[in-house]
């Protein structure tokens, strides 16, 4: 992976300041020990239905064994069928109905003209209608309610008026216990008082004073929730959570036993308290500095490798920052959902961190970074050893699996290929232990398969970093070398000879590069955007020159030689005009190092033998290629540049190019400061000459009585 130097503004963060740099470590450190469980580590690890790999366990002292979550809740539903609802009489609801009834008595009696039907006395009527509703009243009108339905019988499910349940009556402060079968619903009332009526032998139009009464039943008996939820409360309460002791001495676990349900309650009661005690008995300051230790000692791991291996990070506060937050972010989630006891940690999205970093810088800080935070994770997180494997090898496996992104379809592959080795761990490790796919829990592999979905919400946050923090990682690159960009679009129209050019160049140093080692997809944005100062006067460069007119053939030596080398500092002007990262505007900078522009300097020792021409005024302004891909960029400029003026490109001649080419950019000290080996340089030669090999067209010649420069 290319190792990418990114130039920020000096600003307070990015002022390579020793004070800020060692600030942000120690305050990363006490930031971790602050997210982390404050209590001392249970020291056994252990799971229901696996063995117990430990010595024989026996209890250091007497404590109580804890409930299962399954029997607080067989508790909690016992206790909530003994509470009886509350109810309050409002006794002021019959009387308002009933003189209600006798008002409209009246006016209901004329309207059905019954005052006109001989024997019809209205008031009968009015009298066996108060009786009927006096006596509903008296027994209660309530409305029934499911959550106190008496279980067991099904029947009351498709029933309601069957439903059945005590309740407490309260009326002035007196409460009565009373039970719903001696009361009335609406609809039960309604059919008592037609049964009533049609027993009644006064009246005649029983079916009409029936409807009448109908609307002058309403419920009394009124559900008071909030002192029921009271009762409720208060019964929950008093469950004790506890059940049964374990003494002193009492074997819990035996070494090769079977974890089963009656002794992983003991080990959990055990770890209970044992943490509760030691959180008491003031260890916690002991624990925190223990905590302080191992977290010191990662962080100075971590800081080490940049030192050594990427001293260019070492050096950014900025991308220290962005580790930083990084690492904070994803512990301080971890640790969140280990105290809110999540069902599954896997839920996680833990690979989504070397997954980051790995776009964002390359795969050894990846791999090292991920290493880091797992060893963490591990000081706290139970069944250690399950989560430090699982998450190591499916971390390493993201990695790997987008080495080279190339395509957006990767991220889907790349998610996939976690899954299955999620997966495969998994099953791995419950058949070493339990030697049986019977013990297999499938539904644990769900968590594993959210955990895999929310890793894909690491592309959108790689976006967010690189522009809160101007980095470059592979998505930006494989943006910048769409041909399709504004920038190589104008090229192409501009100066299509050097956009052509640019390709070959880009197809010539990708190639070697994916030989070599390194990264494809910078050193092809690299070699797409190094010519573009070429648009400013496209026509002094040869490739862009469509007739025999040679604009340089006005111009001195020093003249040409200037605006040659000026397409080098035109194009960082424009790439920054546009914003280009730093990275590739580096292949700009480099593509020609300090090298001469040849030629036009041989023209001037040539015109002027008497005179001692001044060097700088034909050399790049440089620097000289600092990264492998620079370099390969140099080699594969030249080679392409030069091959054009083959007559017969054939293998001989080819082959004598290419080894002329490389060896002058050696002599000249081209590559000394690149982290390029001789053994990488012949391996780019090598592709360099069977690549131009297969392009079999005849190149432009140079003529040399001609003051012209490729």
């Amino acid at each position: 992976m290319a190792k990418l130097k990114i130039n920020y503004p000096k600003d307070k963060l990015q002022n390579n300041s020793t004070v800020w740099k060692y600030g942000m470590v120690v305050l990363t450190i006490i930031l971790i020990c602050i997210f982390l469980p404050k209590q001392p580590r249970f020291r056994y690890e252990y799971q229901k239905g696996k063995p117990w790999n430990h010595e024989n366990l026996v209890s250091p002292y007497n404590f109580a064994i804890l409930k299962t979550p399954e029997e607080l809740a067989r508790d909690k539903q016992y206790i909530l069928k003994t509470v009886q609802p509350i109810y309050n009489l409002h006794d002021v609801v019959s009387k308002e109905q009933i003189d209600q009834f006798n008002t409209d008595l009246n006016e209901k009696w004329q309207s059905s003209q019954l005052d006109s039907v001989e024997g019809a006395d209205i008031n009968k009527y009015r009298a066996v209608g108060t009786a009927l509703l006096d006596y509903v009243y008296g027994r209660g009108v309530i409305s029934l309610n499911n959550r106190f339905q008496v279980k067991g019988d099904d029947s009351l499910k498709h029933d309601p008026t069957a439903m059945e349940y005590n309740f407490v009556l309260v009326h002035d402060n007196i409460a009565q216990q009373k039970n719903t079968v001696d009361c009335f619903t609406i609809e039960t009332a309604n059919q008592y008082i037609r049964s009533a009526l049609e027993r009644n032998t006064e009246i005649s139009f029983k079916p009409w004073l029936a409807e009448i009464l109908k609307s002058y039943i309403t419920i009394n008996f009124v559900f008071n929730e909030s002192q029921t939820n009271k009762v409720e409360q208060t019964a929950l309460s008093n469950i004790s959570t506890t059940r049964g002791m374990v003494q002193k001495d009492e074997l819990i676990a035996e070494q090769g036993k079977i974890v089963n349900n009656d002794s992983y309650q003991k080990l959990e009661s055990l770890r209970k308290v044992f943490e509760d005690e030691s959180r008491i008995s003031g260890e916690q300051n002991l624990v925190t500095f223990g905590h302080f230790i191992l977290i010191s000692l990662a962080m100075t791991l971590l800081m080490v490798f940049l030192y050594f291996f990427r001293i260019d990070i070492f050096n950014n506060n900025r991308l220290l920052f962005i580790i930083f937050l990084v690492i904070l972010v994803m512990l301080g989630v971890l640790s969140w959902a280990i105290k809110m006891k999540i069902p599954s940690l896997y839920y996680i999205p833990y690979c989504s961190v070397p997954i980051i970093f790995r776009l964002l810088f390359d795969t050894r800080i990846a791999l090292n970074i991920h290493i880091l935070m797992v060893l963490v994770a591990g000081l706290f997180v139970p069944n250690s050893f399950d989560f430090v494997f699982l998450q190591f090898t499916a971390g390493m496996v993201a990695i790997y699996s987008i080495k080279t992104l190339v395509k957006r379809e990767q991220f889907l592959v790349s998610s996939v290929i976690i899954l299955a080795t999620y997966i495969m761990a998994y099953v791995g490790l419950v058949l070493t232990r339990n030697g049986s796919f019977s013990s297999i829990y499938w539904q644990d592999i769900l968590p594993f398969t959210v955990s895999v979905g929310l890793t894909l919400l690491a592309y959108p946050l790689i976006y967010a970093f690189e522009k809160l923090f101007g980095i470059v990682s592979d998505l930006t690159l494989m943006e910048l070398t769409n041909s399709n960009s504004r920038l190589l679009r104008e090229l192409s129209l501009k100066a299509p000879g050097t956009f052509q050019h640019s390709l070959q160049v880009a197809n010539l140093a990708e190639a070697a590069i994916y030989k070599i080692g390194g990264n494809p997809l910078l050193v092809r944005a690299g070699a797409l955007y190094h010519d573009i100062g070429k648009m400013i006067n496209p026509l002094y460069f040869i490739e862009n020159q469509k007739t025999n007119d040679n604009p340089h053939e006005e111009l001195t030596p020093e003249q040409s030689a200037q605006i040659i080398i000026s397409h080098v500092l035109k194009g960082i002007e424009m790439a920054r005009k546009h914003q280009m990262p730093e990275v590739v505007i580096d292949f700009i900078r480099t593509h020609h190092g300090t090298t001469k522009v040849d030629y036009f300097y041989n023209l001037a020792v040539k015109d002027n033998p008497d005179k001692v021409i001044d060097e700088s005024i034909f050399k790049y302004p440089g620097p000289v290629p600092f990264s492998k891909e620079t370099a390969v960029l140099m080699m594969a400029d030249s080679v392409e540049a030069a091959s054009r003026a083959l007559k017969e490109p054939t293998e001989e001649s080819i082959n004598n190019l290419v080894d002329k080419i490389i060896e002058h950019k050696l002599m000249q000290r081209q590559f000394a400061n690149a982290n390029i080996t001789m053994r990488d340089i012949t391996e780019a030669s090598k592709i360099f000459k069977a690549m131009l090999k297969s392009i079999y067209h005849v190149r432009i010649d140079y003529d040399l009585t001609k003051k012209k420069e490729g």
